[in-house]
């Protein structure tokens, strides 16, 4: 008897605590010949959807698929994930959540897709799997002279606000 994945399950507990919790629920998810979902809306093989109960309507999260309805640019779409293709889920407004190991190329036949988690923390905006995060290093300190030489708001941090954005370290 094959294992029975704990992937769905993962899944099914971060929306509901994000539900709960009074956060926005989102899945990334790598698309393929397999996914049903607005191609338009694609950036390098990858889509993120609001899962939110406003934003969908029958969600439905099966041990083998999340279905759901949702409106893209006014138009309702039907929009099937299987389990395999979702890369992530986490809760819109802080980052937190749960990353999965990336699916292998499902036309090669010898691929396995993997359900092990990555991360339960993700720092917001990026996600990436542990087992790929590189080493750690100190950055170079600049001379006084590049210091005098930079132009204005070089060293400033990047503002805050603004829609977040999900970013995969590979």
């Amino acid at each position: 008897m094959s294992e029975i994945s704990t992937k769905p399950y993962m899944l099914r507990a971060i929306y509901e605590w994000c539900t709960d919790s009074g956060y926005t629920p989102y899945l990334a998810v790598k698309v393929d010949s397999r996914t049903t979902v607005p191609m338009e809306y694609v950036k390098k093989g990858e889509i993120v959807l609001n899962i939110s109960f406003g934003a969908t309507s029958a969600l439905k999260m099966d041990n083998d698929a999340v279905r759901f309805h949702a409106r893209f640019g006014g138009v309702s779409r039907e929009i099937y994930v299987p389990v395999d293709n979702v890369m992530a889920i986490y809760a819109n407004e802080n980052g937190q959540g749960m990353a999965f190991e990336p699916v292998l190329g499902n036309d090669d036949p010898d691929a396995q897709p993997t359900d092990s988690p990555a991360s339960a923390d993700l720092p917001p905006p990026a996600l990436a799997p542990v087992s790929s995060a590189p080493a750690l290093s100190s950055v170079p300190t600049s001379s006084p002279e590049q210091r005098d030489n930079a132009t204005p708001g070089d060293d400033e941090p990047p503002k805050k606000g603004g829609r977040p954005t999900l970013t995969r370290i590979k």
